[in-house]
């Protein structure tokens, strides 16, 4: 995962949090759920890209 990847999905999931706090704040269900949603998919999409780089790992470890 380059380090644009991990700042976009980082700055994603922030966006959510303050979304989701937002909605606390405003009693707006509608906000709490997207700023929710918002960071259950910038979290996927990172366990994803930890996984790939896993995968990585483990391949260059047997190509040695």
């Amino acid at each position: 995962m380059s380090f644009t990847d991990k700042a976009k999905s980082r700055a994603q999931e922030m966006a959510g949090v303050a979304k989701e706090r937002i909605g606390d704040a405003t009693d707006n269900e509608r906000l709490r759920a997207e700023g929710a949603n918002e960071q259950r998919a910038a979290r996927a999409r990172q366990a994803g890209q930890n996984v790939k780089e896993a995968g990585r790992n483990v391949r260059d470890a047997f190509d040695k």
